[in-house]
């Protein structure tokens, strides 16, 4: 029983990062269900299957090794973050940037006041570092020990696509608090979850600020306890930092 909705500037998510840090790497969302929610996202496959990218509509698995491939409609995700992507900031980026400045230029750029916001940054890369890690099998790990057996790899000089969302703080469990991004490369070849980047001059940044987040949670997930936000905190940085 999804919640159908089709305005813009609306967040959807299946599930919670707290679950998927937790070792709950099997949804019941099936990726044709999720395309009905939006157009631009990111998250995973079940069995935490590599790091799914979503744009233009179309829907990506990049795995282990960062080679990319088209997800079927039927199969499912465990976590995943999608909306249909309507910008209101545009600009374009003058200068080389390290990944730490395109993100503080991000920040200057996001309307003040915006809790959420996905993010959609198009163009060259010098770099882009970025990660996988292996599809996992019953009992499943936590994430933390998940990302232990990550592979890392670096796309040097590559045209491509940068996207994701920037959440904040309190956010965190729920999703990852500050921003959680992911690449595909302009030929849909190569893809992974973001750890560091260089950009290139001309860069052309879209964002899509929005205070509307719906979150579906599948049986078995709940909401994670607000006394436990440290502890979160301290594994989710370990599981997206890498």
């Amino acid at each position: 029983d999804l919640h159908a909705e089709y305005d813009p500037h609306v967040l959807f998510q299946a599930s919670t990062v707290g679950a998927l840090l937790h070792g709950a790497y099997d949804g019941d969302l099936s990726f044709a269900e999720l395309a009905e929610h939006g157009d631009l996202g990111l998250g995973t496959l079940n069995r935490l299957d590599g790091e799914m990218i979503a744009v233009d509509g179309e829907f990506f698995r990049a795995d282990v090794d960062g080679v990319v491939n088209p997800v079927a409609a039927a199969e499912k995700t465990p976590f995943a973050v999608v909306t249909r992507f309507d910008p209101e900031v545009e600009e374009r980026v003058g200068a080389v940037l390290s990944h730490a400045d395109l993100l503080s230029r991000l920040d200057r750029l996001i309307p003040a006041g915006a809790s959420s916001c996905a993010i959609r940054l198009d163009g060259r890369f010098e770099l882009v570092r970025a990660r996988s890690v292996p599809a996992q099998t019953p009992p499943y790990r936590p994430l933390a020990e998940v990302v232990a057996d990550q592979h890392v790899f670096e796309l040097e000089d590559v045209e491509g696509t940068m996207l994701g969302f920037r959440f904040p703080a309190y956010a965190e469990g729920i999703e990852v608090g500050g921003y959680h991004l992911h690449f595909i490369s302009a030929d849909r070849e190569r893809g992974g979850h973001v750890l560091d980047s260089r950009c290139a001059p001309g860069l052309r940044v879209r964002l899509d600020p929005s205070d509307d987040l719906h979150v579906e949670l599948p049986p078995r997930v709940e909401l994670a306890d607000p006394d436990l936000a440290a502890a979160t905190h301290a594994a989710i940085r370990r599981a997206e930092g890498g």
